[in-house]
């Protein structure tokens, strides 16, 4: 709807520059039309219910514009009329040329009625004007969207489809699986990322997946899912990504693998109709917490929301193996429990064989069966050993005065639009010089949004938000804010270019690597040889080389592996300590900063519900858990 609403307009404006109003009118009537019919064609409405809905949308403001238009512009009026006189006149002449006097008459006795009650005959003409335009583009969309709309073939990673039976592929049959000396190397890479891995996977099985970051997780799971490697793959028969019975994968951010416009069109996108028809839609949403929301937009959920309709999709394929690649990364704590629950549930009730990549040792649970990858070698072990907490230093000195404050802050995305949603309401705290604090709350609760205020980006729709007494909108840069894909803001090729727009100079690069934890040695590496959380701290580095008054971290902690985790949690707690810097860290991850924070802030629908010290920690655990059941 909203790429129809900036169609119909951009091209309007567009007309009416270079066409003047009668090119802009018939613009603005051909994207609406169009844009009525695209969206009756994508909710399956009936031919009789689309044209009517159209129509009923349509026409009513086209011909009471041309009425009011002729009623109130008498020389337009009269101009229109004469014209339409004109024009008959010579077609009458014509017809008596042709000894067709009586047909010229009627014509004329005609068109004399119809300009006595134009106000009557305008509206009606254009009714089945409309009502045949209408028809023309609803057959024609009929027959050329299937056309241009997702393929029915599958089209898989590799060419590792299993075997073949008389040159075609064989049914879906993804495990059992064995792999013997399997390699595997993305294009273009001088060595392969797996090495000699061997294995045996049964059916309904769980295994989990652990490792450092860039250790090689997501590559296995590529292997799993089909992809091209070296050495010997034996499976029970295809692979059948994506298809029914065969392999189903689900990642880190849902929105990326998200397709369909509406909930029930997710579930079922890709399926054929015979397949599609065997689904129980409503039981399976009921099954993974999304009863009663078939007909909502994707676009209106919740991060766990989408997670699990990521989930529920896959199921609606039935797989053999399904293959979750950090599907928890970015949920929040209730939220994973509720996602790991819902994959064992897969294992003992459908026979599904899951493969978990985490980084998580809690979600490890005795009796499943544990990897571990390591510099690229895929390990079968019977446990895991837990990574040394971080060290948390006293800090020197209490916070100072406060240098960020918020006043009855509320913030709502696409005001005064159909669109309009409330991300935050009456918020009122404060942040003090040196003081760390930890942000809380579900997903959806508004924590990314509040970010984005304190370090300028979004100015608040009501209230103030002040840096020093100066709204902090009129500040960007003096906040500093690092976002939860971190690579998105690494700018530059290699992290000396990146460090050098803060500082300038190879001692001051060296200092600021350090500072955070990392080898100086690094400055000469490229950005995209680092590992996540790697990344994670040149941001980290760059950010503080600014010098900025206050830093914001959203999400700091998500997709990073144990030992990351507590590198990091040790380098804030080292800034805490100092007081050099005021932190706020946005989080559903309670565990993580915690131990070093001043105070914690708590969300729920936007509001501020806990603004206390960390001795509140169990009420702030409590509202992610209560929400995450919603």
């Amino acid at each position: 709807l909203r790429v129809m609403v900036v169609a119909f307009l951009a091209g309007t404006a567009a007309g009416f520059v270079l066409g003047g109003s009668g090119l802009a009118s018939n613009i603005a009537l051909l994207t609406l039309l169009g844009g009525l019919i695209g969206i009756g064609s994508r909710r399956r409405w009936g031919q009789l219910r689309t044209m009517g809905t159209a129509l009923l949308v349509v026409w009513p403001p086209v011909a009471g514009g041309t009425v009011a238009l002729l009623a109130v512009f008498a020389g337009l009026r009269r101009l229109s009329f004469d014209q339409a006189r004109n024009s008959w006149g010579g077609t009458a002449r014509v017809l008596r040329n042709f000894s067709l006097g009586p047909v010229a008459d009627a014509g004329t006795t005609t068109l004399s009625w119809v300009l006595r009650h134009w106000y009557l005959v305008v509206p009606a003409v254009e009714l089945l004007g409309l009502a045949v335009l209408a028809r023309v583009a609803h057959g024609l969309s009929v027959r050329v969207l299937p056309r241009i709309g997702p393929p029915r073939a599958r089209v898989p990673l590799g060419d590792g489809q299993g075997p073949t039976w008389n040159g075609r592929a064989a049914a879906p049959g993804p495990v059992p699986l064995r792999l013997e000396g399997v390699s595997f190397a993305y294009p273009g890479a001088t060595a392969p990322t797996l090495h000699d891995v061997s294995l045996e996977i049964g059916t309904g099985e769980l295994w989990a997946v652990v490792g450092a970051n860039g250790a090689g997780k997501s590559s296995f799971a590529r292997v799993l899912a089909g992809a091209t490697v070296e050495g010997t793959v034996t499976r029970a028969g295809g692979v059948g990504l994506g298809g029914v019975g065969g392999t189903a994968m689900i990642f880190q951010r849902p929105e990326s693998q998200v397709l369909g416009v509406r909930v029930r069109d997710d579930v079922l996108w890709g399926l054929t109709r015979e397949e599609a028809r065997r689904v129980d839609v409503e039981r399976l949403l009921e099954e993974f917490g999304l009863g009663g929301l078939a007909e909502r937009e994707t676009a209106t959920l919740s991060g766990g929301q989408l997670q699990r309709l990521a989930l529920a999709g896959a199921v609606a394929r039935r797989p053999g193996l399904l293959v979750s690649d950090e599907s928890t990364a970015m949920v929040d704590a209730a939220g994973r429990r509720r996602l790991m629950e819902q994959l064992r549930t897969l294992v003992t009730s459908r026979g599904t064989t899951v493969v978990h990549v985490t980084h998580r040792r809690a979600e490890i649970q005795p009796g499943d069966r544990l990897l571990q990858v390591a510099g690229g070698v895929v390990t079968p072990v019977a446990s895991v050993v837990a990574a040394k907490p971080p060290v948390i230093p006293p800090p020197v000195r209490p916070p100072g005065g406060v240098v960020l404050d918020l006043r009855d802050v509320g913030f709502v995305y696409s005001a005064r639009s159909p669109w309009e949603h409330r991300a935050l309401d009456g918020v009122t705290t404060s942040v003090r010089a040196g003081e760390t604090v930890l942000v809380v709350g579900s997903n959806g609760s508004g924590k990314s949004t509040l970010a984005w205020i304190l370090a300028g980006l979004l100015p608040p729709t009501e209230g103030r938000a002040d840096l020093d007494h100066v709204p902090v909108a009129d500040q960007v840069g003096h906040v500093a804010l690092g976002f939860q894909h971190a690579r998105l803001q690494l700018l530059r090729p290699r992290v000396r270019d990146e460090l050098s727009i803060a500082v300038d100079d190879d001692i001051s690069i060296a200092r600021a690597l350090s500072r955070v934890g990392l080898d100086p040695l690094l400055a000469a590496r490229p950005i995209d040889s680092l590992s996540g959380g790697q990344q994670r701290r040149v941001l980290l580095a760059r950010l503080l080389a600014s010098g900025p008054r206050v830093l914001v971290l959203d999400e700091p902690f998500a997709g990073l592996d144990d030992d990351a985790r507590t590198t990091l949690s040790s380098v804030l707690a080292g800034l805490r300590a100092t007081r050099e810097v005021a932190i706020v860290v946005v989080s559903h991850d309670l565990d993580d900063v915690a131990p070093f924070a001043d105070r914690l802030l708590g969300l729920h629908a936007g509001r501020l519900v806990i603004d206390a010290g960390v001795d509140a920690l169990d009420e702030a655990a409590a509202l992610i858990k209560q929400d995450g059941r919603s």
